[in-house]
């Protein structure tokens, strides 16, 4: 005997002017199928979002993406041009303060920016030595910071070699990656080999916890960044490098 829910879907084929052999679904059969095609849909997605993230780990940005980095990137570029010092303008600045351009001023600015990059401050200061057991070196000066801030610092070192008794040099400082005025108020070991001479201008490199100081000096006090240990930087003067 025929099933009679079959023969009920051919006789509504019929009626309805179908093919033969076409059934006619069941509500229940459309909201399964319904529910597989939303499941397949759902998959298709996550399958698009996988593939992308599969690009993107590979280095396949979007332009859009690409975009939006390059415009971060040169927002963060024109930021540390706006807080740093170029070499031009350093260049300007050390020869008006020494009175003089010579060669080897340029030539040691020159080194520091290749080595350290844009300072963000520098200090012009002077400096002196003291006959104070094997000899001791202080100084004073003004740090001045690109963005503004700025401070007068003392300083004092143990120094073997300084030229005592002769007049008082000057030294003019580039100062790399202080967070602010009050940071520069520590002691700064030297760094060992950092000493260069050309020209008659000398430059050495100081440095703690990521900052970095480059003193610039030329003729008599060239001997007194020869074989320094270390320099304290400090709010009021005083005699005691340590």
């Amino acid at each position: 005997m025929e099933n009679p829910e079959k023969s009920m879907n051919r006789m509504e084929s019929d009626d309805l002017g179908l093919p033969d052999g076409t059934a006619l679904q069941t509500p229940q059969q459309s909201a399964s199928e319904g529910t597989l095609e939303i499941a397949s849909g759902i998959r298709s997605r996550r399958s698009a979002l996988a593939r992308l993230g599969q690009w993107a780990a590979g280095g396949l940005i979007l332009p859009a993406a690409v975009g939006t980095s390059g415009l971060a990137l040169a927002a963060e570029d024109k930021g540390d041009e706006d807080d740093t010092f170029d070499q031009d303008s350093v260049l300007k600045d050390a020869a008006d303060f020494f009175g003089q351009t010579t060669e080897g001023l340029a030539k040691v600015i020159e080194k520091a920016f290749k080595e350290q990059g844009r300072p963000n401050a520098y200090i012009k200061g002077q400096e002196a030595g003291a006959a104070i057991t094997v000899g001791l070196r202080y100084g004073d000066g003004t740090l001045v910071m690109k963005h503004g801030g700025s401070s007068q610092v003392y300083w004092a070192g143990p120094s073997v070699g300084f030229d005592l008794g002769a007049n008082a040099s000057k030294v003019f400082t580039l100062v790399y990656k202080l967070p602010k005025p009050a940071a520069i108020f520590r002691r700064f070991p030297g760094v060992d080999g950092s000493l260069y001479y050309v020209g008659g201008a000398g430059i050495n490199y100081q440095r703690a916890d990521g900052i970095t100081l480059a003193p610039i000096r030329l003729g008599v006090g060239l001997r007194a960044g020869a074989s320094v240990g270390y320099i304290h930087y400090r709010r009021e003067k005083t005699y005691n490098p340590f």
